[in-house]
């Protein structure tokens, strides 16, 4: 079987699929599935292109975490020199936990609330990307009563169209992120007037899955206007940030390299004194993981077949809500007639699609198969709808694998539930 990544960390041996030196077989029948695995080696080789892409300037790598928030997969990274770029204070915590140093942790999203800004400002990090003039005044009132000063970076909406899923666009002008270019001076006016404000940076983040290097280019070429706008008018910014989005190849895409987009980027910064911030998220983590799932029967009707399977919507809801693609192979190649039929799984939806009329190996109840490129927006998208408990995780180093996040229990699903008192009684 043929696999559609360009990943060397995914390999068939003697018609196993293995995930660097560990079949996947074997953590399959051992862990249970559904289950997500990553593979330690993708997550650091990724960092260290788009680190050495940007050698030479002065750069940080911000781990965007909504795209996978496994501790572990953080700790992989963080350990080898990145930040991170968190959207909520549920991943300011995790960020923490995972040992991120609060002084390479940016904190987006544009509905930070009071308590998320006090918890950021007593952690000490770089800065917060701001998205409006209401926020920026709340975070002057919550620095103010803790005495703190909040460092700040505006999220300019550059009006860039990066050619990716509607759902997944966030730099165009309808966006509901950011202000839009024009704005952006009277923001840092407003900055100046502002008693616990330190306006640092200027940031941007045009969109996720984006394959061409033009959109970026196109946006920073608006936001160096800017910095060179402020700096005129006595505001030197510290801090510019490109966002994340660089895309990767689910099937047979052809993404660009960190080391084509810092050669598209880098004869615009020219002269141009500043750190430059970078969030990836999907091109560290896509294709450094996969979903194994169990074959519990096939079903043939005359007008469609099916191949169920154990893993569904609830743990992968991509192909669900963004129709998108992942290729799905088996996990032990074996001599068998080709079937087309789609990928399905248990949970009363029509949409339960995992993968719509793929020719495989005809399989057998018991069969394990692996959906590929599952290591971005996967296990951290994941839901207990149908009352099903989310999946493990599992992270290979070398010849060694480790269960990184444990299954979910019935029990885990009640967790937290009371009854009222008015059930009880019968009252």
């Amino acid at each position: 079987m043929k696999l559609t990544i360009n990943s060397n960390v995914w390999n068939y041996r003697e018609g196993t699929l293995y995930c660097e030196d560990v079949s996947l077989d074997l953590i399959a029948r051992k862990v249970g599935t559904p289950v997500y695995v990553y593979s330690y080696r993708h997550l650091v080789d990724r960092l260290r292109e788009v680190q050495a892409a940007w050698r030479g300037r002065r750069h940080l790598v911000c781990f965007s975490l909504k795209s996978n928030s496994c501790r572990a997969v953080a700790r992989a990274l963080i350990d080898q020199g990145a930040g991170i770029d968190v959207v909520s204070g549920g991943e300011l915590y995790r960020a923490l936990r995972a040992g991120a140093s609060p002084a390479t942790i940016v904190f987006a999203g544009v509905g930070k609330t009071e308590p998320e800004i006090a918890d950021a400002l007593r952690a000490g990090i770089l800065f917060f990307t701001v998205e409006s003039i209401p926020e920026l005044y709340l975070i002057n009132q919550v620095a103010g009563g803790m005495g703190k000063i909040a460092p700040v970076a505006l999220r300019v909406t550059p009006d860039v169209d990066p050619k990716t899923h509607k759902y997944i666009t966030t730099g165009k002008a309808e966006n509901k992120f950011g202000l839009d270019p024009e704005a952006s001076m009277s923001f840092y006016r407003r900055c100046r007037e502002l008693l616990w404000i330190s306006p640092v940076g200027i940031h941007m983040h045009i969109g996720s899955q984006i394959l061409r290097t033009g959109p970026y280019r196109e946006g920073v070429e608006k936001l160096i206007g800017l910095v060179r706008k402020l700096k005129r008018e006595g505001i030197s910014l510290k801090y510019l940030d490109i966002g994340g989005g660089m895309g990767i190849s689910y099937r047979d895409e052809e993404p660009p390299s960190a080391r084509d987009y810092a050669d598209a980027l880098a004869p615009l910064l020219k002269g141009l004194r500043i750190t430059l911030i970078l969030e990836p998220g999907r091109f560290l983590t896509g294709n450094a993981g996969v979903m194994l799932v169990r074959v519990i029967r096939v079903k043939k009707k005359a007008k469609r077949n099916f191949i169920i399977v154990d893993g569904a919507m609830n743990d992968l809801i991509r192909p669900a809500l963004y129709q998108a693609y992942h290729q799905i192979v088996p996990v032990r190649c074996r001599e068998a007639k080709k079937l087309r039929a789609d990928v399905v799984g248990p949970i009363c939806e029509t949409g339960d699609l995992l993968g719509s009329s793929r020719p495989l190996p005809e399989p057998e109840a018991g069969d394990f198969l692996a959906v590929m490129s599952a290591g971005a927006y996967g296990y951290v998208m994941s839901s207990n709808y149908n009352s099903r408990p989310r999946s493990a995780e599992v992270m290979v180093r070398g010849e060694k694998y480790r269960v990184v996040r444990r299954r979910e229990t019935y029990q885990d699903l009640v967790r937290g539930e009371r009854l009222p008192d008015f059930i009880l009684s019968g009252q």
